[in-house]
């Protein structure tokens, strides 16, 4: 590791930027320096250019991942390097507006039954529900589901901040057959390396496989389903409806 990058990364992780913004900041900066084939130190605002340039019309580039690499450089430079330069030298893209996909009900319940584990589809239907990124639904512990409250903590989710989320009664009974039959320890939902949550890509897979399964042609994301705000009830209770058994109260 280079002296620059070592003390990048010691001012990201003093001022407690979540682990994956400390990643992908160091991944930008080091693609940056390889494009140039120079340290970032001889580097300026006329490079950073070149450099949107290329992201933009060499790359192809949504403006939301441009917007990334830029603000990775801007720490770089303005909170490592301690340039004063001005946001004129740092410039974003505009990101377009666009209208979520939406999923029906009919759709998000044949989504649902088309998950063929039961694992796997209530970490989906957490996020689902729940309205939870990927990166906290797999993170969440068993103690992290609160019946007594009806509430879900949620730590440190975006920005470094916990919260709770609303616990819905017929979340709640997807949880419990869910525990009945699994019964996770310390992780809601573990993975396959022991004393570890399940991985984001492997929910990832999950919902592709479920997607393809059920012959929807829309996108369907982990990150997707928690926005599909107004179906979340009503596709819930018609799920859970074809579950086979009875939930105890175990919380």
């Amino acid at each position: 590791m280079t002296p620059l990058r070592e003390r990048m990364l010691h001012d990201m992780q003093i001022r407690n930027l979540a682990d994956n913004t400390q990643k992908s900041y160091l991944q930008q900066v080091s693609s940056f320096a390889r494009h140039f084939r120079r340290s970032p130190e001889l580097l300026g605002p006329e490079e950073i250019r070149a450099w949107q340039i290329y992201l933009t019309n060499e790359r192809k580039l949504a403006p939301s991942s441009v917007q990334l690499a830029v603000g990775a450089l801007r720490f770089l430079y303005r909170v490592t390097l301690r340039r004063e330069w001005s946001d004129e030298d740092f410039p974003l893209p505009k990101r377009p507006v666009k209208l979520p996909v939406i999923l029906s009900a009919e759709e998000v319940t044949r989504f649902f039954e088309s998950v063929p584990s039961l694992k796997q589809r209530t970490i989906l239907m957490t996020a689902y529900a729940a309205g939870l990124r990927v990166s906290e639904v797999v993170h969440l512990q068993v103690t992290d589901i609160d019946s007594q409250r009806m509430v879900i903590r949620v730590h440190q989710g975006k920005s470094r901040k916990d919260r709770y989320v609303m616990l819905s009664p017929r979340l709640l009974e997807i949880l419990r057959l869910y525990w009945h039959e699994a019964h996770p320890r310390e992780w809601l939902f573990p993975g396959d390396i022991p004393g570890h949550p399940i991985t984001r890509s492997a929910v990832a897979l999950a919902c592709d496989v479920a997607r393809r399964r059920s012959g929807i042609r829309k996108p369907v994301t982990p990150h997707s389903l928690r926005h599909y705000v107004p179906f979340r009830i009503m596709s819930c209770i018609r799920v859970i409806a074809r579950f086979p058994g009875q939930m105890d109260n175990t919380g």
